[in-house]
């Protein structure tokens, strides 16, 4: 394939060969968590679950072009913005938490890094912000605080460790990873729905998951019922979904020796694209 990029490609700035490697459908990684590579992980380590700049950053090069502009309305401790400032796109963030918003500033400080737009509010109320409907967003690129996973006490390494007790991460009422499960589908839509507003036509949605231990009432699959619960939205397409292998992760032997229960190392990355209508 050519190492140019085809005039055609409006969608990033890729070559073919690039476009056809970010195509894979696993992504396996084990970044650094300290020095230069770990991106002041030791500061945002205060949220339950940030995510690598240098991940983030590949899914920006996919589905932006350089000058483009991402929407986190989950930003935490601002791991888009990072990769968005490192890709030399421009971003919006926005959380509930006032303390994650202090965390990003710190690691923006340390790592010499001009700070991207970071709003303190509530994502359920995008339209009305004007950081954000101040001009069209190219991607809108977010890791939600899904259903009370972390407001649950931990088991495995962590209990083994010592460090068993929940961590959620906000104690707001109106923090989304505070909900139940079905609760969290409803406002999650809610939120989506506000952010595509904002979204040009044809513009993407990619959005991390991660699936729950099954029960004996529903699956937990919690991919499969955001996935659902997403293409109900007029013009949201889904277009398929990567996998986040994070080798970093210890293996424990859970329900040993007695039943299965999985170790997950994996995350979803759910890819839809804004299609609307007229």
């Amino acid at each position: 394939m050519s190492g140019e990029v085809d005039p055609r490609n409006r969608l990033n700035d890729l070559t073919g060969r690039e476009w056809t490697y970010a195509l894979r459908s696993v992504i396996t990684t084990r970044y650094p968590t300290s020095g230069p590579e770990g991106y002041a992980h030791d500061l945002r380590r205060a949220h339950p679950s940030p995510k690598p700049p240098q991940l983030i950053a590949e899914l920006v090069r996919f589905f932006t072009r350089r000058d483009g502009h991402v929407l986190d309305p989950f930003a935490g401790v601002g791991g888009t913005l990072l990769a968005c400032s490192l890709e030399g796109r421009t971003a919006v963030g926005v959380d509930l938490s006032p303390s994650y918003a202090e965390i990003y500033a710190a690691v923006c400080e340390r790592l010499a890094l001009a700070p991207q737009t970071y709003v303190v509010g509530d994502s359920r109320g995008l339209a009305g912000l004007p950081a954000v409907a101040a001009r069209p967003f190219d991607l809108i690129l977010t890791d939600p605080p899904y259903a009370a996973m972390q407001a649950r006490e931990k088991t495995g390494e962590r209990k083994k460790r010592g460090q068993g007790a929940a961590t959620p991460f906000t104690a707001s009422p109106d923090d989304l990873g505070n909900l139940g499960y079905w609760e969290f589908l409803g406002e999650l839509r809610r939120v989506i729905e506000g952010a595509l507003a904002c979204l040009r036509p044809r513009g993407h949605l990619v959005l991390f998951t991660k699936d729950l231990q099954p029960t004996p009432e529903h699956h937990n699959m919690l991919h499969a019922d955001i996935t659902t619960t997403l293409r109900e939205v007029p013009g949201l397409e889904y277009r398929g979904y990567r996998i986040w292998h994070d080798q970093s992760l210890n293996l424990y032997p859970f329900g040993y020796p007695f039943a299965f229960v999985a170790n997950q190392q994996h995350q979803f990355i759910l890819i839809f694209r804004y299609m609307p209508q007229g």
